[in-house]
């Protein structure tokens, strides 16, 4: 059985300039899925998939390879993480080589765990599920949101769910933004299936103010 961890690192952040590689707490945030991949023990091999060189050094420095840069076609803000992974394993296949998973790991997440990774991993294994990711409960009812209109108004957006009493309604979930196992001839768009993992886990890293947040987390989490 051969395992790939994936790790998609484009070069063309917008928000968070050179995003994928700024120093997290004294190491480039991409060397955290790097690391918890090597971690787990679970992969044959661990690749960054990127267009940008700079990216492409520091991946190698914390211990990823870079079989083939990634085309530019895909590494614009709007293709889709699916692309990349087809366009990984179409390479793959070009030198007659495939994997019997694939776990696609982001390069800002630090929060993974190998437990986590290898929790995915089980029930990816033992299912009919084609790919397993991480999500977390919403914290607050999403039954309950309101619209905000220009002039400071506020409507529900869900005028007949709203009268009910919050334990009555339906837990929601999204996803995680970590990790997504799958199938070697599989991808993310067929059978999706996911586990729950702590709120506490997770963070959302798309602007400074998100970046910040993460690092005090990470400090309460992880550091003596």
């Amino acid at each position: 059985m051969k395992n790939l961890a994936l790790i998609p690192a484009r070069g063309g952040s917008k928000r968070i300039p050179h995003k994928n590689i700024k120093p997290f707490l004294g190491k480039p945030i991409i060397a955290y899925s790097i690391d918890v991949a090597k971690q787990s023990r679970l992969f044959d091999e661990i690749i960054v998939s990127t267009e940008d060189k700079k990216i492409a050094e520091v991946a190698k420095q914390y211990g990823a390879s870079i079989p083939f840069m990634r085309s530019k076609e895909k590494a614009d803000d709007y293709t889709p993480l699916n692309e990349v992974i087809i366009e990984v394993k179409e390479k793959y296949r070009s030198i007659r080589k495939t994997f019997d998973y694939i776990c696609m790991i982001l390069p800002t997440a630090p929060f993974i765990t190998v437990g986590n990774l290898k929790k995915g991993f089980e029930l990816l294994k033992n299912s009919d599920f084609d790919s397993v990711r991480p999500v977390v409960k919403f914290d607050f009812p999403i039954q309950r949101a309101f619209r905000l209109k220009d002039n400071g108004l506020v409507e529900p957006m869900f005028p007949d769910l709203f009268p009910k009493r919050s334990q009555d309604l339906e837990p929601a979930y999204h996803d995680a933004g970590q990790f997504y196992w799958m199938k070697g001839d599989k991808d993310l768009s067929q059978n999706k299936g996911a586990f729950e993992i702590s709120p506490v886990l997770a963070q959302d890293i798309d602007t400074p103010d998100d970046w910040e947040m993460a690092e005090a987390k990470y400090k309460i989490l992880f550091n003596d």
